[in-house]
C-alpha cells in the first residue's frame, strides 16, 4: 500500500518561510505527478502547485513567484518551498501523488493523498 508522509508545517510570521516535504513509500513503479493542495477552514481543497514527471510545473496564481515546487525522483519526494508567506496562506496542506504501484501482483494506477500538515501564518 502506497503512503504519503508529509512534514514541515508549523507556525510562522508573515513574510517568513517554510519548506514542506512529502515522501511516497510502498511498491511504487512510477510517479506521474506530485503536488500540493491546500484547504482553509470553510473552503474547498484547491491546487497550490504540481510537478509532473517531465519536470513541468503549475502554480495557483496566488502563490506564483513565492512558492517553488520540486521533486527528488530517487527519493520519491516532493518539496514545497514557501517564501514571503501571508496570513491568507494559512491552511492544511495536503500532498498528492498520481502514480503506478504494484497491487496484488499487478500494476495499478492510483491517486494517493497525505494526511495533511497545518501551516499557520500570523500577521
Amino acid at each position: 500500500q502506497v503512503q504519503l508522509v508529509e512534514s514541515g508545517g508549523g507556525l510562522v510570521q508573515a513574510g517568513g518561510s517554510l519548506r514542506l516535504s512529502c515522501a511516497a513509500s510502498g511498491r511504487i513503479l512510477s510517479i506521474n505527478g506530485m503536488g500540493w493542495y491546500w484547504q482553509a477552514p470553510g473552503k474547498q481543497r484547491e491546487l497550490v502547485a504540481v510537478i509532473r514527471s517531465d519536470g513541468s510545473t503549475n502554480y495557483a496564481d496566488s502563490v506564483h513567484g513565492r512558492f517553488t515546487i520540486s521533486r527528488d525522483n530517487a527519493k520519491n519526494t516532493v518539496y514545497l518551498q514557501m517564501n514571503s508567506l501571508k496570513p491568507e496562506d494559512t491552511a492544511v496542506y495536503y500532498c498528492y501523488a498520481d502514480l503506478a504501484a504494484q497491487s496484488m501482483g499487478f500494476p495499478s494506477s492510483q491517486e494517493v493523498w497525505g494526511q495533511g500538515t497545518l501551516v499557520t501564518v500570523s500577521s
